[in-house]
């Protein structure tokens, strides 16, 4: 599955949790507006921040959505690419293979 089909999926249970429970979708939206908000970390960091754990998690959806977030706050390739390579510093060869994703989503959602 690519990138983009991982971002949609992502958007569709988002959409579908508030069809069952809204009062959980109004808590967890809240709490992801809060937190993601510009305030003392801009949101660009804070999508490096999410990137990276979501690579070491090894969430290929969460890689797709916080990739084509953090090109959104202004993300270049190369900051990206380096947000792989902190990865997998810290977290080893899991990160190193989920690279593969990161680099995936840097081409689907990154204007040429």
């Amino acid at each position: 599955m690519d990138a983009k089909q991982k971002l949609n999926e992502v958007n569709r249970i988002m959409a579908e949790t508030g069809k069952d429970n809204s009062k959980f979708q109004n808590a967890f939206f809240g709490f992801m507006s809060a937190t993601m908000d510009n305030s003392v970390l801009d949101q660009k960091t804070k999508e490096f921040i999410a990137l990276s754990l979501g690579m070491a998690a090894r969430c290929e959806w969460c890689i797709s959505y916080h990739v084509n977030n953090a090109i959104k706050a202004g993300a270049t390739r190369k900051e990206l690419m380096e947000v792989g390579y902190i990865t997998t510093l810290m977290y080893g060869s899991q990160a190193l293979m989920e690279m593969n994703s990161l680099v995936d989503a840097i081409n689907a959602f990154l204007p040429e």
